[in-house]
């Protein structure tokens, strides 16, 4: 049975989403079990995520996966969470609003990105 679909394509907060995720060199949209995921080979964004027990939602957020560095100082931040499923391996969801950095978004895509995307698609980035 597919999943359902947990995303409105009119979502100004997707839109904006879509536009610094797919700017990436070789960035692709795939929705996987009912959201917008996007990939570079492999995964390296996911719009909308939950906590861990599925009770708490947060359909307007990014998951991505946060440089090692940086991650203790997010997870102080009330704005981030760990998300259901992705949690354990490393990722961070930020919740995102009309008060939204977009820069700030952009920066950790691109972390995100850089740790998944191959070589070609690096230098692509970086040339």
């Amino acid at each position: 049975m597919p999943h359902p679909i947990m995303f409105d394509d009119a979502d100004p907060i997707l839109g904006r989403v879509r536009e610094i995720a797919l700017a990436l060199p070789d960035a692709t949209e795939v929705v996987a079990h009912g959201r917008p995921t996007f990939r570079c080979g492999k995964m390296f964004a996911n719009y909308g995520g939950g906590l861990k027990g599925g009770k708490v939602r947060y359909d307007q957020s990014i998951l991505f996966i946060p440089d090692e560095s940086e991650k203790p100082a997010l997870e102080e931040d009330p704005r981030f969470y760990v998300p259901a499923y992705y949690g354990p391996y490393g990722w961070l969801g930020l919740i995102l609003e009309d008060t939204t950095d977009w820069d700030e978004v952009a920066e950790l895509l691109d972390a995100s990105y850089r740790q998944v995307a191959p070589k070609r698609s690096l230098a692509k980035l970086d040339g």
